[in-house]
């Protein structure tokens, strides 16, 4: 039976990717901080060895890719790194046992858009330390694979998004009041006339491709983009939303100083962190090499983090059914 690492089991991705490996036969030891169990308990969590561990302060001591070498791992799934250290500390630690490492990157390796949809074969324009940090990540894992030692994957995920915790809304931020306004038909402002794209994608789906990957040689040396059929617009979501209480969205097209005096700074930037890259990802590649096929469209995946979010009382749509 082989044996599968998942670092940051717990979140959004692991909470259904564990399962999914037990369910395929495999041995999951599952690394987590353990102050939070996952979003949705599955039995199969019962079979999994669980290890409390801070990555970080790990890192900073430099025994954390000492730590996961140890538990000899035919694959590692990293769902928790963010710096080139941090890679480069686990990439040393596993070389003498070369297993398959599997990295969670993001389309923002990508800034903004030039050709649509953007394919993995782009020149990296990242900007901002998160975009900055996975594209890094992602040229050291690449030299590594290439130079005869750890293989590996990366895949590039959209928005996570799914049921147990706040997803970027038609607004490009997490501001709860965007839901309420479309549910009610109150007016919502947006930015550059709501056409800013977003590219959603499924916790589910993303650990689908994860799983895919532990079995598709082909792939290893890939990046692979991990996202729902098709990006859309914010006033594309807006009216999807809005739909699903019998209405057409009120939409008030505004400039970005405006946008912020409405919502606030935090919710503005966000925003400006979405909109103006605009990443619409294309999926061919991971089609073609994981077989991966997305469950979920981008609306089927907020319908189903808004039903979430509303019987949790952390979003108010006046009673509404949806």
């Amino acid at each position: 039976m082989a044996r599968v690492v998942v670092v940051g089991a717990t979140g959004h991705i692991g909470t259904y990717l564990v399962p999914r490996l037990v369910r395929a036969g495999y041995e999951v030891v599952a690394l987590s901080r353990g102050v939070r169990d996952p979003y949705h308990r599955a039995p199969e969590w019962r079979s999994v060895k669980q290890i409390t561990v801070d990555r970080q302060a790990e890192d900073v001591s430099g025994t954390f890719g000492e730590r996961v070498a140890g538990l000899r791992p035919d694959a590692v799934v990293d769902l928790l790194c963010f710096t080139g250290a941090s890679a480069q500390q686990l990439v040393d630690a596993l070389r003498p046992i070369r297993p398959l490492l599997v990295h969670c990157g993001s389309i923002w390796v990508h800034g903004p858009a030039l050709r649509v949809p953007v394919a993995e074969n782009e020149p990296r324009t990242p900007y901002g330390e998160y975009g900055m940090g996975k594209a890094e990540i992602e040229a050291l894992l690449h030299r590594e694979t290439l130079a005869g030692g750890v293989p590996s994957v990366v895949l590039h995920p959209g928005h996570v998004s799914g049921p147990g915790w706040p997803v970027i809304t038609a607004a490009g931020n997490l501001d709860p009041e965007v839901w309420t306004r479309l549910a009610l038909g109150e007016p919502l402002a947006l930015p550059d006339h709501g056409l800013g794209v977003l590219h959603h994608v499924h916790a589910d789906d993303v650990a689908q491709a994860f799983e895919r990957a532990l079995t598709r040689p082909t792939a290893i040396g890939s990046s692979l983009h991990v996202a729902s059929e098709q990006a859309m617009t914010l006033r594309g979501l807006a009216a999807g939303v809005a739909g699903w209480f019998g209405r057409q969205p009120v939409l008030d097209f505004v400039e970005w100083e405006e946008f912020e005096r409405r919502v606030g700074a935090e919710h503005a930037t966000m925003s400006r962190e979405h909109v103006f890259r605009s990443i619409a990802a294309s999926t061919a590649r991971a089609r073609e090499v994981l077989g991966y096929v997305p469950r979920h469209t981008s609306l089927d995946t907020l319908h189903e983090a808004l039903r979430w979010l509303v019987a949790n009382g952390h979003v108010d749509v006046g009673g509404q059914e949806f």
